[in-house]
């Protein structure tokens, strides 16, 4: 029912587009159980993900994303009620048609972090934080054995020589001016990184906009969206959290690190943000705090500092 999807221009004209997707969806769903569950599709995201009734998910993966569907129901499976967070609990996982792939899972309960930390008081903000770093922390010590066959990157070291190798490139591609370009290689010359850290299971994009919160007494109910997770150094993970959860506020980051157990370098952070995967150095100019000069180096500090 569904096409394959192997190309941009595919995802775009078939992913986006309902009048295609729903029936497929409809259909199964009732393949799964759920014949004439309300569906409601979710606005974000870049894979299609639907609300089945009140209390299920059902998130698909394309032809060319299907071994990120594989991934996602695996992750979850693994870390399903070791973590001091709730996780979505997975129902069901697999092949559909075409390549297709996807993922049954428990819906979790709260509001998005991303909408309403404008309403956290300084307090409550500060013990978010905290509750996120312990929750790194016990992510991090999970074993990663049962996973190494479908999360990468496999060897680090080799997948840091790729990411540095394309760094200038991807940054380029992004429209980030020759003044912050040119100072690209020096910078992640003079950064020593691990090339065989301990491996660790990581989530690689904990963000305020993969996180639930009750706002009754501001308590973390949820962590989503583990499909784009790897194993590697833990300090890879700390990207997402220095940009999109403690935004450049210091104070808040060692709180945070002071939770986990451990802190960070700011310049490796600031390393791996120009390594990281989904690195997009210019939006982050754009949203973050402003350094007090334009060199990477005092970037790190702005963003990665600690109080």
């Amino acid at each position: 029912m569904l096409p394959v999807v192997e190309t941009d221009d595919a995802w775009d004209s078939v992913v986006r587009d309902e009048s295609v997707m729903r029936p497929a969806v409809e259909d199964l769903c009732a393949r799964l159980g759920f014949p004439g569950a309300a569906l409601v599709r979710f606005p974000e995201g870049s894979q299609p993900v639907y609300a089945v009734g009140d209390d299920h998910v059902l998130k698909l993966f394309p032809t060319a994303a299907a071994r990120d569907g594989i991934a996602e129901g695996r992750v979850l499976t693994h870390v399903q009620g070791r973590l001091p967070v709730p996780t979505p609990t997975v129902r069901d996982f697999g092949p559909y048609e075409n390549g297709w792939q996807y993922v049954l899972m428990s819906r979790l309960r709260g509001e998005s972090l991303a909408h309403c930390w404008g309403d956290v008081p300084r307090q409550d903000r500060e013990r978010l934080v905290a509750e996120i770093g312990e929750m790194l922390a016990v992510l991090h010590s999970l074993g990663t054995g049962q996973l190494g066959d479908v999360l990468g990157p496999g060897d680090w070291g080799a997948f840091l020589d790729r990411q540095r190798a394309g760094a200038v490139r991807r940054q380029s591609a992004r429209g980030l001016s020759a003044s912050w370009l040119d100072q690209i290689p020096d910078f992640l010359a003079s950064v020593p990184l691990p090339r065989a850290p301990r491996p660790c299971l990581l989530h690689t994009e904990v963000m305020q906009q993969h996180l639930l919160v009750d706002p009754d007494g501001w308590r973390l109910t949820g962590l989503f969206d583990f499909e784009p997770a790897m194993i590697g150094d833990r300090a890879y993970d700390f990207v997402g959290v220095g940009l999109f959860v403690t935004r450049g506020d210091a104070a808040l980051l060692t709180r945070l690190t002071g939770a986990y157990g451990h802190g960070f370098a700011p310049d490796a952070l600031m390393a791996y943000t120009l390594l990281h995967v989904y690195s997009n150095l210019p939006w982050y100019l754009r949203e973050l705090p402003a350094p007090a000069e334009d060199t990477l180096p005092a970037l790190a500090a702005t963003w990665f500092g600690t109080a």
